[in-house]
């Protein structure tokens, strides 16, 4: 186990996938020798260490390199025999005084340099700024002095032009509303959408029919994008299909089943289809899904860096790559939140990176404990964020007693012991008892005037919406009979 890196090394160091000089290849023996046991070092070529408290990110079983997943806790969720490897940068980051550090949004892997030397970056950087100038202001007694030295020779190493990450509020530059969800939004209405899962097979009549069956229930669905790591019809496909129905469409997309090209261009090809909301998320982890299982170890970028990598190619019309686009994309960017997983004000962190990054509305995780729920908005309260984006709280009503006892075990939900003995005690009435709680968490919610709307994620159930959506009194007026009411 590396002594600073509280984890184990999830994978052998990678090697370079390119001719390394002689002199470039002993340099790189000589940091891994030393960062290895240290800090469990895999030879990324992009290290991080001093943005996260000295703990290598990529120790993380997703290879997430700006926060945890939804999942979070002080264990994780992909193998329960380590820990949580963001938790424990979180909370040395306290410790230290250094949280705000973990707002920077950071880049994704140069694979191009995977496999080689950190340290030749960083004496060129220092022989930029001047050794003198370096040593004399490392060694100063002002704070801020020595603070501004570090950040000039690290600064530039670790976010390179073609990223440029920072740890700003970027607003979108677009004026007019992307999406129908948005123009609701913008106007204050408290909105509904609805999870939707996606066909089976290409014979999509019961979906369609689902679809069809919400349309005046809801403001937007949302297309899961192979969920619980199981594949099904994409969630762009599903989109265009809603849209024929005349139905406002989220198109989903997970890190983990997409690399920073085809993000890029399934975007914009779903945007010229017509999709104009985007929910970026990690994924599930294919531990998640079924056997054979897909790969564990990696995500080419995080949801974060998608959402950093989508608003600068809306807002600024370009690539990743830096080309430049002529007709600007539209859409409205979305984020998943998990006011339930780790500690509330680890994850206020986690979800105003996320607001820097280009979040305009997150759907949470299901939420049954409304009190956590009130701990957690406080403490976005707190970063002066809640202006900065639009809450949409996830509701799921729970069928039957068992299913209550395996949302006891899904990462990222806490199921009060309240509630599972009011399922329990209901017997055969289990289902009109779920239903009942889910209005009651609806009715709560609505109270809180940060909350902008509510995600309702039946699973398969998605018959019942329309009950719960006008038992809550949330049903739409049509626009044309709005006017007249």
């Amino acid at each position: 186990m590396p002594i600073f890196t509280p984890g184990r090394r999830w994978q052998p160091p990678y090697y370079p996938f390119k001719k390394v000089s002689l002199g470039k290849r002993l340099l790189a023996t000589v940091e891994r020798s030393i960062k290895g046991p240290l800090f469990g070092c895999r030879m990324c070529g992009n290290c991080l260490l001093q943005e996260t408290a000295f703990i290598c990110p990529m120790e993380c079983a997703k290879g997430a390199r700006n926060g945890p997943c939804g999942g979070s806790t002080e264990t994780c969720y992909v193998d329960r025999t380590r820990p949580c490897i963001w938790y424990a940068i979180y909370d040395r980051a306290e410790k230290m005084g250094r949280s705000e550090k973990l707002l920077e949004v950071l880049p994704p892997l140069d694979w191009d340099k995977v496999g080689t030397e950190t340290w030749g970056d960083v004496w060129n950087q220092v022989k930029h700024v001047g050794v003198k100038n370096v040593c004399t202001g490392l060694l100063s007694r002002d704070a801020a002095n020595r603070a501004r030295v570090w950040d000039s020779v690290f600064q530039p190493v670790r976010q390179p032009v073609w990223w440029s990450g920072d740890s700003q509020y970027h607003a979108p530059k677009y004026t007019e509303p992307a999406s129908e969800l948005e123009r609701r939004l913008r106007g204050g209405e408290f909105v509904v959408t609805a999870e939707v899962a996606p066909s089976l097979s290409p014979n999509t009549t019961k979906f369609l029919g689902n679809v069809e069956s919400l349309r005046d229930y809801v403001t937007a669905m949302n297309f899961t994008d192979n969920a619980s790591a199981m594949p099904r019809v994409a969630s762009w496909a599903s989109g265009v299909m809603a849209i024929q129905k005349h139905v406002e469409p989220v198109m989903q997309i997970t890190a983990r089943d997409h690399n920073r090209l085809n993000i890029q261009s399934d975007v914009l090809g779903a945007n010229a289809l017509g999709i104009r909301n985007v929910l970026c998320i990690s994924g599930d982890s294919s531990r998640e899904g079924a056997v054979p299982m897909a790969r564990l170890d990696i995500l080419d970028v995080d949801s974060i860096q998608i959402l950093w990598m989508l608003r600068r190619l809306r807002d600024e019309g370009k690539y990743l790559d830096g080309r430049e686009i002529k007709q600007l994309p539209k859409y409205f960017l979305g984020a998943a939140a998990s006011p339930m997983a780790s500690e509330p004000r680890f994850q206020a962190i986690r979800e105003h990176k996320k607001i820097n990054a280009g979040a305009q509305f997150m759907q949470t995780n299901v939420v049954y404990d409304t009190d956590i729920l009130e701990t957690w908005l406080n403490e976005l309260a707190k970063r002066n964020i809640l202006d900065k984006v639009y809450l949409l709280i996830g509701v799921m009503p729970l069928k039957s007693l068992k299913m209550a006892n395996r949302m006891t075990q899904v990462p990222g939900i806490v199921l009060p012991a309240s509630i599972l003995k009011r399922m329990e005690a209901a017997g055969d009435g289990a289902e009109e008892e779920g239903i009942k709680i889910a209005l009651e968490i609806i009715e709560r919610i609505r109270a809180k005037q940060a909350v902008s709307g509510v995600h309702l994620m039946t699973v398969g159930w998605e018959s019942i919406i329309p009950r719960i959506v006008t038992e809550a009194g949330l049903k739409r007026v049509p626009a044309e009979l709005k006017a007249l009411a």
